[in-house]
């Protein structure tokens, strides 16, 4: 069982594609796992939608962002900018009637789903338990809530992590220990790790490797369709990652 897992495309449609021609050339993709924030910051939400709709192989969890769930319900308040909060309004006067279709009956209308894998349990979450919109997963801390599930996948930071914390348990069988990965596959169309290639992860649910994989892309052309429609933040940031 090999699993795509794509956060955060955020309307960019030339860095999805990047991926998908990527991982179907280079992978054999048994199924997907979609984290939020498909739409917003991009030109291409409506597009990013459509090519979505189209994948080959099943979804196992297509939950919203923090983007999608601001849309939605038009609160706006939460974003840090202003800049973001007219982003945000833009990208749902734009929004197609598919679109609204695929957002309300497609995505669930949490950003938290709990789900079974090959047998392991498994937390989809766009930013975390504490709050599953807003506050990213910050993999450093103890996150002891976490520790009923094997796999924990979540986005929202744009930065990818993979880390295996251990905790105690009472079951002599693992010498008393419990196992759980982290992912966060970092951004595909809005990366802030200083790298602005489009960033998602490929999981074997068999062996439990994790490939934190990056596609290039022609950021040029994604730019081009930047036209005023939004502040020249969201294009020039694409450059360098941040």
């Amino acid at each position: 069982m090999n699993l795509l897992v794509m956060s955060d495309i955020h309307g960019n449609q030339s860095a999805l594609l990047s991926v998908l021609d990527k991982v179907n050339t280079e992978y054999k993709i048994d199924a997907c796992i979609l984290l939020g924030d498909i739409i917003d910051y991009g030109m291409y939400s409506n597009e990013v939608i459509d090519i979505l709709k189209q994948l080959s192989y099943p979804v196992l969890c297509n939950i919203r962002g923090n983007h999608e769930d601001a849309v939605v319900n038009e609160e706006y308040k939460r974003f840090s900018s202003e800049r973001g909060r007219q982003c945000s309004k833009f990208t749902r006067s734009i929004l197609t009637q598919n679109s609204w279709n695929y957002i309300s009956q497609q995505m669930s209308d949490k950003g938290l789903f709990e789900f079974e894998c090959a047998g392991k349990k498994c937390l989809a979450v766009h930013g975390s338990m504490e709050d599953e919109f807003w506050i990213s997963l910050k993999p450093e801390e103890e996150l002891t809530a976490y520790q009923k599930f094997d796999y924990v996948f979540s986005g929202h930071s744009h930065i990818p992590h993979y880390i295996e914390k251990y905790y105690s348990v009472n079951n002599k069988n693992t010498r008393n220990k419990k196992k759980v990965i982290f992912i966060n596959p970092g951004s595909v169309g809005q990366p802030r790790n200083l790298n602005p290639m489009a960033q998602y992860a490929v999981l074997d649910m068999k062996t439990e490797k994790v490939i934190l994989d990056k596609a290039a892309y022609d950021i040029l052309e994604e730019q081009s369709a930047y036209k005023g429609q939004v502040d020249e933040f969201y294009k020039n940031r694409l450059e360098m990652g941040i």
